[in-house]
């Protein structure tokens, strides 16, 4: 079981999207006028206009289930499932519609709520993804749900661009640590599977290792955003354990911590003034890159410059 969040600002779009696909059948709702698309959409908007400052009002969950799970999923059981998520996510006194889909081989159904409650105040989105996969985590525990497999099974066929580039670093990475026991040998492991490892310093000098980060096809990913066990702390420690057992005075992770490996000029974050996570999201993919401890990067130089004043106001 996992969740996907949006938040978008067309109910019209939205409640067309969840009700218009081959056996899509309305599993429960509150607050809704229920009939034709017009009438939910209506039933929607009007409670948006108590609050009409809010610019993305409308909720989106889906929740997917493992294949494995589907015998057990009658109608019944995953409406209680939905309801139970929402109560656990604080998504109460609003209104909302749950809509059962049955076309792909994943059980799963669409929530669409209001993010405007019926008290007219913006229910909050704080954490969300955090406890998102908290609240899955704590159903699939409950109910004996089935958790997912080694992630080197998917199909990346079916992903589209980044979703796709996250699974092919990490089926590479996980490839290449089977032959590599220092990090030059990893680093040329993954260059043969079209992947580039790239360190981040701590400091102008390049003298101290941060953290690292992976890239393809464009994207960049930091080493926990493919797998919290690819974060550099760990990958290096996995590494010196490996030296100390081939040979003591071999520590390639010392000289890349103090800089012997100038020459390759591994690329600090300071390099460039655009941070390159920007535009990358990975929400359902493994658990949340948001719920997930990242690594400290340094601080971008540009942000230490004197900041102008900004109107006060609101933003959503």
């Amino acid at each position: 079981m996992i969740g996907k969040l949006k938040k978008g600002s067309s109910f019209a779009g939205c409640i067309r999207y969840v009700t218009g696909k081959d056996e899509a059948k309305i599993l429960a709702s509150d607050g809704v006028l229920l009939g034709t698309n017009a009438e939910i959409v209506q039933s929607f908007e009007l409670q948006r206009q108590l609050n009409p400052r809010i610019k993305k009002p409308v909720g989106h969950i889906a929740l997917s289930f493992k294949p494995e799970d589907k015998p057990r999923l009658t109608d019944d059981f995953m409406t209680k499932i939905a309801i139970e998520y929402m109560q656990m996510m604080g998504i109460i006194d609003t209104q909302f519609i749950i809509v059962r889909h049955h076309n792909t081989d994943n059980p799963h159904c669409h929530i669409v709520y209001n993010r405007i409650n019926n008290e007219s105040k913006l229910l909050s989105d704080r954490n969300d993804y955090r406890r998102n996969e908290q609240v899955t985590k704590a159903l699939k525990s409950k109910y004996g749900l089935t958790y997912g497999t080694d992630k080197s099974n998917t199909n990346t066929r079916k992903l589209r661009n980044a979703e796709r580039a996250k699974y092919e670093i990490h089926n590479a990475v996980k490839d290449a640590l089977k032959g590599a026991d220092s990090w030059q040998k990893f680093k040329n492991e993954l260059a043969k599977r079209g992947v580039l490892l790239e360190f981040v310093y701590k400091d102008k000098e390049q003298t101290k290792v941060q953290g690292i980060r992976f890239c393809k096809d464009g994207y960049s990913f930091k080493g926990t955003q493919i797998s919290r066990g690819y974060s550099f702390g760990k990958l290096n420690a996995r590494f010196e354990g490996m030296e100390n057992h081939v040979s003591p005075k071999s520590n390639s992770t010392l000289q890349y911590e103090q800089g012997y490996h100038k020459s390759n000029h591994e690329p600090s974050m300071s390099d460039s003034s655009q941070d390159p996570w920007d535009g990358i999201s990975s929400i359902g993919l493994f658990a949340s890159a948001n719920a997930q401890t990242f690594e400290s990067f340094p601080e971008d130089e540009s942000s230490k410059k004197k900041k102008k004043k900004r109107r006060k106001g609101f933003s959503f």
